[in-house]
C-alpha cells in the first residue's frame, strides 16, 4: 500500500513561487563582507531545489535593525535577506560580518546569522543559526554551548579556501548530519 500526502500534509512542490519575488541577490554592505555558499539537502542527501533561506543578522556593532528602526535603500530592514536555492539545492549570499550580540547583562553571543528555512514539506519554517569559524566568542556563546558538542559543527560554517571571507555551510533537513534546529 502506498500512502500519498494530502494537501494538509505537505506544501509544494512549487513552494518558491509564492516567495520568489521577495528574494534578492547580493546585498550592498558596509564593513567586512563574507561570502557563504552551500546547499539545502533532504534526509537522503538529495538537494532541495525550491527552498528559501531568510537571513536575519546584527550589524558590525552587534545591533539588529529592529533595535534601531533602520532600513536599507530598498526599504527592507537592514540585516535581512531572502535567498532562494537553485535547481541543485545550492545557495550563495554575501553579508556584512555581524558583531557580537548581548545575550543578557553577563554574556555575549558570538557573531552569527539567524536562518529561517522555508521549503516544501514543511508546514512551519525551521529556525537555525550559522556561526563563523575561528571566532573566539564561539567558545562562550550561551546558545552554541547549549548544543551537544558533537552537533555544534552543523551550525559553524567551514572555510573552504585561503580566504577567511569565503565560507561553506550546508543545511541538512533530516538524517545523518542533520543541522541543529531551534523551537522558538
Amino acid at each position: 500500500m502506498k500512502l500519498v500526502p494530502t494537501a494538509s500534509q505537505t506544501v509544494g512542490p512549487f513552494f518558491r513561487i509564492g516567495l520568489g519575488h521577495l528574494c534578492e541577490g547580493p546585498a550592498t554592505q558596509q564593513g567586512r563582507v563574507v561570502s557563504v555558499h552551500g546547499r539545502v539537502l533532504d534526509a537522503e542527501g538529495k538537494p532541495v531545489p525550491d527552498a528559501v533561506l531568510e537571513l536575519w543578522q546584527a550589524n558590525p556593532e552587534g545591533h539588529y535593525a529592529v533595535d534601531r528602526g533602520k532600513v536599507d535603500a530598498s526599504g527592507r530592514a537592514a540585516g535581512f535577506a531572502r535567498i532562494a536555492t537553485d535547481e541543485s539545492g545550492a545557495f550563495q549570499f554575501c553579508r556584512c560580518m555581524p558583531g557580537a550580540v548581548a545575550f543578557d547583562d553577563t554574556a555575549m553571543q558570538a557573531p552569527h546569522i539567524v536562518v529561517l528555512v522555508f521549503a516544501r514539506g514543511l508546514m512551519r519554517h525551521l529556525i537555525t543559526r550559522m556561526y563563523f569559524p575561528g571566532e573566539p566568542g564561539n567558545e562562550s556563546d550561551p546558545i552554541l554551548q547549549s548544543i551537544a558538542e558533537e552537533r555544534r559543527g552543523t551550525l559553524i560554517a567551514r572555510s573552504e579556501s585561503r580566504s577567511p571571507d569565503e565560507l561553506e555551510w550546508d543545511v541538512v533537513l533530516q538524517g545523518a548530519g542533520e543541522t541543529v534546529f531551534f523551537a522558538w
